[in-house]
C-alpha cells in the first residue's frame, strides 16, 4: 500500500481532518444542525486531508509512468463525487487514510523496538582527563584508549575493556542473554548495557559510530529495507495490476454503456464500487508487515536478521552444519587431567608433592605465555593454590613450548613435537598413555626436567552448556540432518560428536575444506552453517544460510553471515527457526486472506450490487486486519507454534 511516506508523523492530523471534514458533511447533509449548503465544502475538507498523501504518492509514481493502489483511491473516490455520493468517497478517503496511519504506526512499532537500543545508549560520558580530573562529554568525543568512569545503575556509553573495577552487567538489550554478566579487570563491555553493581573504569576500544550497537541498529534498518521474496514479488506485481483494474474499470464504464445502452449512472457506480475492492492494498502489506515485526522479535531476543529475504529462507533450512571450535565449544580449553610419573614408569593422579611440584614449573614456564593453552594451566595452578616457579632464560618454540632453567636444572615444558629427539629413548607406556588421552579429546603437554618427564597435562575445550538441548530442540522440529565441520583433530571431534550426537562429523578441515563440504550438503538441502565467524567466513558465505555466533559482535561475524546470535546463545536457533516459520505462516494467512476478501467483494459487487460503502469498509478493514496479523509477530508468546 502507499503508505510508506517519510514525513508520516503528520500523517495522523491529516486523517483528524479528514474525520472532522466527513462527519461535518454528514451533519449538513443529513441533519438540521448545520445549513446543507456547508456540506459539499465539508466534503471538500475530508477529500484533501484523507486525499493528501495517496495524492503526493501518486504524483511520484506517475512521473515514473506507474499507477499505483494511492492512484486506484483516489479515482474511486473522485468517482463518487461525480456521481454526487460525496459521503461515500470521503469514507472511503477516512477508511483509507486511517488504515494508512495505523500501518505507519506499526511498522514504526517494530522499529522502534529497535531503536529502544539506541535510547539505552546514554549521549554523554564522564571522562577522566590525563591530570586526574572527571568531565562529561559526549560520546562521540572519545578516542580509543580515553578512560570513563561508570557508575552503578548508569548504561555504559562505548564499547570497551574494565581496567578498574569489578561488576555485574545486564547485557540483553545486546545479547538477549537474561542473566547479567560479571565484568573483572580485562573483560569486554558494550555500550548501551546496564552497569549494576560497581563503580567500574572503561578503556574506550572503539568509536561512538563503531560500537557494536551502532552496528546492530545499521544492520536491523538496512535489514528492513532489504526485502523478502515474496514482498519484492508484490512490489513489482503492484503497478502491474493497479494498470489491470483501470482498464477494467474503463471497460466496465464503457462497454454496458455504450453498447448494451444501460443507464450511465449505475454503470459508472458498479465501475467506481469495482476500483475500491479490487484494489490490493491488504496484498501488498501483508507481507511487510509480517517480515519486520518478525525482525523485531528477533533483533529483541539478541537474533539479527540481515534482511527480510533471510527470514523467509531461514523456515527452508534442513540441514545445520556446525563448526566446532567457539560454536559447539566455548573456546576455552581447561585441565581435564594431570598425571605424574613415578620410578618405574607407573602413573599417579594423587594430588601429592610431586603433583604440586610438577604443576609448579609448568606455570612458572607458561607465566608470561599469550597461548590459551597457558591460560589453562595458569588457572588451574591458582585454583589448587600452587605458586608458579621462579624459572629463569625462558626460550619460545613457536607451536611446540617452552624451555627454562629451574635452580641449575633444565626445565621445559611442550607437546611431542618440542621433545622429538629425546622422546625415542622415552618409556612406550608414556606415549601409549598420552596417545590414550589424545584419543579421548584431549591435548597432552608434558613436563620435562633434565629431558625426562615428570609428568603430564591434558587439556579440553568444554562444550558450550545445553549444546546437546538445542541439537535434540532442532531434531524435534525437523531439521532432517545435523552435521560438525571442524579443522581439529579426529579424536577430538569424536569425543564432542558423540557427546551431542550429530548425523555426521568432518574433522581436520580447512577453511576451503569446508566450503568443499557445503558444496556437497547442498545438493541434499538448504543449508545453514553456523560458525563464529573468522575463519568460517567462506562457509558462512556460501551456504544457503550463515548464522554466525556473534561472541557480542566479532565484526567479521556481523559482516559475513546473514543471520548474527548475539549472545553466542545456541539456544536461540530452535527459536530463531521456530519464528521464521511463523512469519512464513502468518505472511500466507495475510495473503490468502487478502485475496479471499478482494474475490468475495468482487462477487458481491456484480450478484448483490455490493454499495460502494460496504466495498469501503470491506476492503480497509481486510487491510487493518492484516496488519494487525503481522503485529502478532511482535510477541515472544505468539511463536510457540
Amino acid at each position: 500500500m502507499g503508505h510508506n511516506h517519510s514525513n508520516g508523523k503528520h500523517q495522523q492530523w491529516f486523517t483528524l481532518a479528514c474525520a472532522l471534514g466527513l462527519t461535518a458533511g454528514g451533519l449538513a447533509e443529513y441533519t438540521t444542525l448545520l445549513p446543507i449548503q456547508f456540506a459539499v465544502p465539508f466534503y471538500v475538507l475530508s477529500y484533501l486531508g484523507g486525499g493528501f498523501y495517496g495524492f503526493i504518492d501518486t504524483i511520484h509514481h506517475l512521473r515514473k509512468f506507474e499507477l499505483n493502489i494511492d492512484f486506484l483511491m483516489i479515482a474511486a473516490a473522485l468517482g463518487a463525487a461525480v456521481l454526487g455520493e460525496w459521503i461515500e468517497g470521503a469514507i472511503l478517503l477516512f477508511l483509507f487514510s486511517i488504515s494508512g496511519t495505523l500501518e505507519t504506526y506499526a511498522l514504526d512499532k517494530s522499529r522502534n523496538a529497535i531503536h529502544s537500543l539506541l535510547e539505552l545508549r546514554p549521549a554523554q560520558a564522564l571522562l577522566r582527563k590525563k591530570d586526574g580530573t572527571e568531565i562529561i562529554v559526549p560520546i562521540e568525543q572519545l578516542n580509543i584508549g580515553d578512560i570513563v568512569i561508570v557508575k552503578p545503575g548508569e548504561y555504559i556509553p562505548i564499547d570497551g575493556k574494565v581496567v578498574k573495577g569489578e561488576t555485574s552487567v545486564d547485557q540483553s538489550a545486546i545479547t538477549g542473554e537474561s542473566i547479567p554478566a560479571h565484568k573483572e579487570i580485562n573483560d569486554t563491555v558494550f555500550s548501551a548495557t546496564l552497569n549494576e553493581a560497581g563503580v567500574i573504569e572503561v578503556r574506550v576500544t572503539k568509536k561512538a559510530k563503531d560500537t557494536t550497537v551502532s552496528k546492530i541498529i545499521a544492520l536491523v534498518e538496512s535489514a528492513q529495507k532489504n526485502k523478502a521474496k515474496t514482498q519484492r514479488f508484490l512490489d513489482t506485481f503492484e503497478p502491474k495490476y493497479a494498470v489491470t483494474v483501470v482498464i477494467s474499470v474503463l471497460l466496465l464504464i464503457f462497454v454496458p454503456w455504450l453498447i448494451f445502452g444501460q443507464n450511465f449512472d449505475s454503470t459508472f457506480y458498479r465501475a467506481i464500487t469495482v476500483l475500491v475492492v479490487a484494489s490490493p492494498c491488504a496484498l501488498i502489506i501483508s507481507t511487510p508487515a509480517s517480515i519486520i515485526s518478525a525482525i523485531a522479535n528477533g533483533a529483541k531476543q539478541g537474533i539479527l536478521f540481515k534482511g527480510g529475504v533471510h527470514v523467509e529462507q531461514t523456515e527452508r533450512i534442513d540441514i545445520i552444519a556446525f563448526d566446532k571450535t567457539g560454536t559447539l565449544t566455548l573456546g576455552k580449553p581447561k585441565v581435564t587431567q594431570m598425571l605424574t610419573i613415578k620410578d618405574g614408569g607407573e602413573f599417579s593422579s594423587i594430588r601429592d608433592d610431586a603433583m604440586s611440584n610438577m604443576l609448579s614449573i609448568a606455570a612458572g614456564c607458561e607465566l608470561h605465555s599469550e597461548h590459551h593453552l597457558a591460560k589453562a594451566i595458569l588457572e588451574k595452578a591458582s585454583e589448587l593454590k600452587v605458586i608458579p616457579a621462579k624459572v629463569e632464560n625462558m626460550r619460545a618454540a613457536a607451536g611446540r613450548g617452552v624451555e627454562a632453567t629451574l635452580e641449575s636444572s633444565a626445565v621445559a615444558v611442550g607437546n611431542l613435537k618440542l621433545f622429538e629427539s629425546i622422546s625415542k629413548a622415552w618409556d612406550d607406556k608414556l606415549l601409549d598413555k598420552a596417545d590414550e588421552l589424545k584419543n579421548s579429546g584431549n591435548t597432552v603437554i608434558f613436563v620435562v626436567k633434565e629431558k625426562y618427564p615428570i609428568g603430564m597435562i591434558a587439556l579440553a575445550d568444554q562444550v558450550r552448556p545445553g549444546a546437546k538441548e538445542v541439537i535434540e530442540s532442532l531434531r524435534r522440529i525437523g531439521i532432517k540432518k545435523i552435521v560438525m565441520l571442524t579443522g581439529d583433530n579426529e579424536g577430538v571431534a569424536n569425543t564432542i560428536a558423540s557427546q551431542l550426537g550429530f548425523d555426521e562429523l568432518f574433522s581436520n578441515l580447512l577453511p576451503e575444506q569446508k566450503v568443499d563440504k557445503i558444496n556437497q550438503l547442498k545438493k541434499e538441502g538448504t543449508v545453514a552453517m553456523i560458525g563464529d565467524g573468522v575463519n568460517d567466513a567462506p562457509a558462512l558465505a556460501l551456504s544457503d544460510l550463515g548464522i554466525a555466533m556473534g561472541a557480542a559482535g566479532t565484526d567479521v561475524a556481523l559482516e559475513t553471515a546473514d543471520i548474527v546470535l548475539m549472545g553466542d546463545d545456541l539456544s536461540k536457533l530452535p527459536y530463531l527457526i521456530k519464528l521464521s516459520r511463523k512469519a512464513k505462516k502468518v505472511v500466507w494467512q495475510n495473503i490468502a486472506f487478502s485475496l479471499a476478501v478482494i474475490a468475495m467483494l468482487l462477487i458481491g459487487v456484480f450478484f448483490i450490487d455490493l454499495p460502494l460503502t460496504l466495498g469501503v469498509i470491506g476492503h480497509e478493514g481486510s487491510t487493518l486486519l492484516v496488519v494487525l496479523n503481522g503485529l502478532r509477530l511482535l510477541g515472544r508468546n505468539n511463536i510457540s507454534s
